[in-house]
């Protein structure tokens, strides 16, 4: 028989209403999980427990579903990818600046450097409330077992494309095209999916994850999404995250990036579309027609919305608001580093009011539906996101006495404007115990400290391969210079 687990007495509680499918408050409420599953959610439960949990003074909710992630190469750009936006591509540091340093990072057959920033960003993810997580990743040899170690309920995306950004100028992106190895990246892709999906935890699951739109080539799309129908895989793609790309596009075929996604059939369920911020309603393409959101809606595709790395470059979504109002599914996630959910809820609710000119258009309840059931609607998951019976036993517990909750009017409001990942104590995935009063056991100091020497020392060594690989050879201080300038 599967152990069972009462939490009683929550102070707070946030719970699934089926009616309205949103959460609401319940207060003095009881929390009772068996194996991986929730049975009851409500009043005081009769029943006996294996483990009794004192939820006095704390807020039960369920785990944030992060949809886009790069647990790979997040953590190793920290100190060099806050201000590498590029001026000349529109403020999007993906084509000059930030591909000189991840191609300087790149060493062939490197096992210690994504380990190590894998475990990094596994447990920042958790420390935060994270429970599911959508990694994109290029696949390293021990990736699922590092996503096994986690704890986290991880869906692997590993990534192929068929072409790469090259610039010789700053100002002109060229693509350098190798099919052959695109379709041998989409094939190890493939393996990498089918074993996740057989994994024994349960926990992992794949997606198929072509790089970019911009990147992909058409014979390669169409391929993917023909196996995706066929195996019933969902699929996630980068699309419309930038003004060189909307550019592109419209000289390749005359279509706005997501005009061409709807022409190749990338609009359809199961799809999520990772960032989507340069639409034709977007004030900076100023183009001509209004198709995009609609088109993006009535598809039932999913949008990624992760504000943060744009946000460096000044670029935000416009607006989030509006695809709301329009239909569209909207989850959110971390894409880089700082891998902290509920910062990133903070920034996207923030931005979202900033850019739609609305204070009342993008209410704390709000994003956090977005970052639980919409990002499990993303997914397709009716059983993650939730705090309801018969759903999966993924859920945080948070302090409601930590100074930076108090004082105690609201606590999502609490939790989301100040206390963040400082007030979460407890994380549960699939019904076992992964945080305990702030502390990652699987994923203990001493592996961290390891992982940050390992980080540091690969962080140096791509520094000094970037004069080779840079278009203006310039070195990593010209590139990213510090803060303040030096004094001896």
């Amino acid at each position: 028989m599967s152990h069972r687990t009462h939490i009683r007495n929550a102070d707070w509680a946030v719970v699934w209403d089926e009616e309205t499918h949103r959460h609401v408050y319940r207060n003095d409420c009881d929390v009772v999980f068996e194996g991986s599953k929730l049975i009851h959610v409500g009043n005081a439960w009769k029943g006996q427990a294996d483990t009794a949990i004192d939820g006095r003074g704390r807020m039960i909710m369920p785990g944030f579903v992060n949809i886009h992630s790069h647990s790979r190469s997040g953590p190793i750009g920290k100190g060099i990818m806050e201000e590498l936006a590029t001026p000349t591509f529109w403020g999007s540091g993906l084509y000059d600046a930030k591909a000189a340093f991840w191609k300087g990072s790149a060493v062939e057959g490197d096992n210690a450097t994504p380990v190590a920033s894998s475990r990094l960003t596994y447990r920042e993810l958790l420390l935060s409330g994270v429970t599911t997580v959508l990694d994109l990743s290029a696949p390293y040899e021990s990736w699922l077992d590092i996503a096994e170690e986690s704890g986290l309920r991880v869906v692997l995306g590993p990534w192929y494309a068929s072409a790469d950004w090259s610039t010789r100028n700053g100002h002109e992106v060229e693509y350098i095209w190798d099919h052959q190895a695109g379709r041998k990246h989409f094939d190890t892709a493939i393996r990498v999916i089918e074993k996740a999906n057989a994994h024994p935890s349960g926990r992992l699951s794949g997606i198929l994850a072509p790089d970019t739109l911009d990147t992909t080539s058409e014979d390669l799309l169409r391929d993917t999404l023909a196996l995706g129908a066929e195996r019933h895989w969902p699929l996630t793609i980068h699309c419309a995250e930038s003004m060189v790309e909307f550019h592109e596009f419209t000289r390749r075929t005359g279509h706005t990036p997501v005009g061409y996604a709807k022409k190749m059939g990338v609009l359809r369920p199961g799809t999520i579309l990772g960032h989507c911020i340069f639409l034709d309603t977007h004030s900076w393409p100023h183009w001509h027609t209004r198709d995009d959101l609609r088109s993006i809606a009535e598809s039932k595709t999913a949008v990624a919305h992760c504000p943060t790395a744009f946000a460096r470059g000044g670029v935000t979504m416009e607006s989030l608001p509006d695809y709301l109002a329009a239909g569209v599914t909207v989850g959110i996630g971390t894409d880089t580093f700082p891998h902290n959910m509920i910062e990133e809820m903070r920034l996207a609710l923030i931005l979202a009011r900033v850019a739609s000119e609305d204070f009342n258009r993008m209410p704390t309840g709000e994003i956090f539906h977005l970052a639980t059931a919409g990002g499990a609607d993303a997914l397709g998951r009716s059983d993650i996101g939730r705090l309801a019976v018969g759903a999966k036993a993924d859920l945080v517990s948070v302090d409601l006495s930590d100074p930076n909750m108090r004082p105690l009017r609201d606590p999502l409001k609490s939790l989301i404007h100040c206390a963040a990942d400082r007030a979460v104590r407890d994380v549960w995935i699939d019904g076992r115990q992964v945080v305990f009063d702030g502390k990652v056991p699987q994923i203990d100091l001493d592996a961290v400290a390891q992982a940050s020497e390992v980080l540091e020392a690969a962080q140096r060594a791509a520094e000094a391969t970037i004069p080779r690989v840079d278009w203006a050879k310039r070195d990593a201080r010209a590139l990213a210079p510090l803060s303040l300038a030096t004094r001896r």
